[in-house]
């Protein structure tokens, strides 16, 4: 792996003169195909530069989609080895077999963490190590090599400082850094991939909702499912996701910001959203499912599990019938798009269940911890920080 930041910016720089882009395309914040596909052309020198000017972004508009950056980094190895070393490359379209094992057969896993841009300018990650173990849990679970912890750290520094004039200032958001783990060998027959890639690329980010920091309003959907015991709900796998793309879909189409699952054995168990996992407040005690393999463990979560208990809350990971429910003050989610979002209110058997969502609230007192470590705006004496230089 390629160590320190003056080797980094050494990469870099040979990448100037390997790779650009075409004139009309330098100023993309791309959000259409054209320009996103224009990123594999090589055509003129680099943006980047060591200094800290800013990418010409209007920060103040930024939402949850993707605006490329430019460069990511790209390691492979077949399924009989470790990986080795990978590098930095400019952001373009990958080039794949359509008889690929992620395409034929869903055999990927991805992770989401942010980089945030300090105060005193210094550049945060949050936790990197417990993501690159869920990467490493979630690879076991699907058949597949995997980074070991400190090459997805270390990739994940250098996707952050090469693209590191993309990351909002403060208090304007984040940069969104995704790294992918994909079975990109060619298979026929159900079987593992026979090569594997691991890919990190970033985006700069801000509210993951369109209600931005406003409550959401949540449906519990009776039909479809998350998740059931003995699958992958527990990992980090691609095939999770598309899945509950209708149940969104037919959500929104009523009004509803998102789903809220319940577990498939029983259907009366709260699981998790879509994309996030749930938390309940009654007086001092919060609840929040346990992750028994059909909800993902969330790094969100874990830090508010913690953080909850150190601020004198008394937390329990539980069983939650939907009829507490109706019983709670507040109801919240965690995840590391999302951050610390209050739910207004829950839908479910065409009953609408309200919650606090004004004056002194559990999530905006434990949200408020959360950015101040991640920003580095209080001091963080767990070691959950790393700052990249």
């Amino acid at each position: 792996m390629i160590q320190g930041s003056s080797r980094i910016r050494n990469l870099v720089q040979s990448l100037r003169s390997a790779s650009f882009f075409p004139s009309k395309f330098v100023n993309y914040r791309g959000y259409t195909s054209q320009a996103v596909a224009s990123l594999q052309i090589a055509s003129q020198p680099s943006a980047y530069s060591d200094d800290d000017e800013l990418a010409d972004v209007d920060w103040d508009k930024l939402g949850f989609g993707l605006t490329p950056t430019e460069y990511m980094y790209v390691m492979k190895c077949s399924k009989d080895e470790n990986f080795k070393e990978g590098r930095l490359n400019r952001y373009a379209n990958l080039e794949i077999s359509p008889s690929s094992g992620v395409l034929n057969y869903g055999q990927g896993i991805y992770e989401g963490t942010k980089a945030y841009r300090a105060e005193d300018g210094r550049i945060l990650l949050f936790r990197p190590a417990q993501n690159a173990s869920r990467m490493k849990h979630g690879a076991e679970r699907m058949l597949m090599p995997s980074p070991s912890i400190q090459q997805f750290v270390d990739a994940v520094k250098e996707t952050v400082f090469a693209n590191k004039r993309w990351i909002p200032p403060p208090g304007k958001g984040s940069l969104y850094v995704r790294p992918l783990l994909l079975g990109t060998g060619p298979i026929l027959g159900l079987a593992p991939a026979p090569e594997y890639t691991f890919i990190v690329y970033a985006s700069p980010v801000r509210n993951y909702f369109k209600e931005g920091t406003a409550p959401l309003n949540l449906y519990i959907d009776e039909e479809f499912v998350r998740a059931s015991p003995g699958g992958a709900g527990g990992v980090k796998s691609i095939t999770n996701y598309a899945p509950v793309l209708k149940a969104i879909a037919r959500a929104k189409e009523r009004g509803f910001s998102d789903v809220l699952y319940l577990d498939a054995m029983n259907r009366k168990y709260l699981e998790e959203v879509s994309s996030c996992n749930i938390f309940i407040v009654k007086g001092n005690h919060i609840s929040t499912p346990p992750t028994n393999g059909t909800i993902l463990a969330g790094v969100t979560r874990k830090s508010i599990l913690e953080i909850a208990r150190v601020q004198g809350y008394q937390v329990e990971e539980r069983a939650i019938p939907v009829d507490d429910l109706v019983d709670a003050d507040e109801v919240f989610c965690t995840g590391t798009a999302v951050g610390v979002a209050p739910v207004g209110s829950i839908t479910y058997q065409s009953k609408r269940i309200e919650f606090k969502t004004e004056g002194s609230l559990v999530s905006k007192e434990l949200y408020s911890t959360l950015v101040g470590l991640q920003t580095g705006r209080i001091e963080d004496k767990k070691g959950w920080t790393v700052e990249i230089h």
